[in-house]
């Protein structure tokens, strides 16, 4: 079984061309050319929909400075920006464990072992994908699986502006409220210390014995 997964950080990027490269990475994993890595990015302001969302969930559709992308992940509607960690785990599941509800109970127990480092205390809610602090999301979750490969994966608000959230409906759930580490801390946050919070609960909930770290 291979237990190395790379762990490449893109830094800040638009949605784009960071779409494009996962999809290519995703193919190069499929086929064999690359390992199983974990990528991690910024996003310039955008709006995403999963293949099945609703697109009345777009509150404003006028709002020209937002990019919107349809993709291929499931799930609804969601905002990614700067101040939010996205996570982008290419891996192929016949190396961990081939099982969608583990892969993506581990993704939620990935942030809330991160928050718990703050003192945050984080959890899952029955019926609905996503981390939460009380009755507020702070972490998502949307993915695609092609021949038990993944792609696409979580986000975590840190220092994000909340007020993007305003203008959609987020992850399709009514009247769902949204925080951030910087909100629920009063005060911002180091990314690159939550990467790396973030790393180490990769490693100990993927249960690997040897992690490489790779940057651009």
């Amino acid at each position: 079984m291979n237990n190395r997964v790379n762990i490449l950080d893109l830094g800040r990027m638009d949605y784009k061309p960071s779409w494009d490269f996962q999809k290519k990475f995703h193919q190069d994993v499929l086929s064999g050319k690359e390992t199983d890595t974990l990528i991690l990015v910024e996003h310039e302001p955008v709006y995403t929909l999963g293949k099945n969302a609703n697109k009345e969930h777009l509150l404003d559709k006028t709002n020209s400075r937002v990019m919107v992308y349809n993709v291929e992940r499931g799930g609804d509607i969601t905002f990614h920006g700067p101040g939010q960690l996205v996570g982008y785990p290419i891996l192929n599941l016949n190396n961990f464990k081939k099982n969608i509800s583990w892969f993506m109970r581990t993704l939620e127990n990935i942030l809330i072992e991160c928050l718990n480092v703050y003192n945050i205390d984080a959890h899952q809610k029955k019926g609905l994908t996503g981390v939460w602090v009380n009755d507020e999301k702070i972490g998502a979750q949307g993915v695609k699986i092609s021949r038990w490969v993944t792609m696409h994966g979580f986000s975590l608000n840190i220092n994000t502006d909340l007020s993007f959230f305003d203008m959609i409906v987020p992850c399709g759930i009514a009247d769902c409220k949204v925080t951030s580490m910087e909100k629920l801390l009063g005060a911002p946050q180091n990314m690159q210390e939550v990467k790396l919070n973030i790393v180490k609960a990769f490693n100990e909930n993927i249960h690997l014995s040897d992690r490489e770290l790779i940057a651009l």
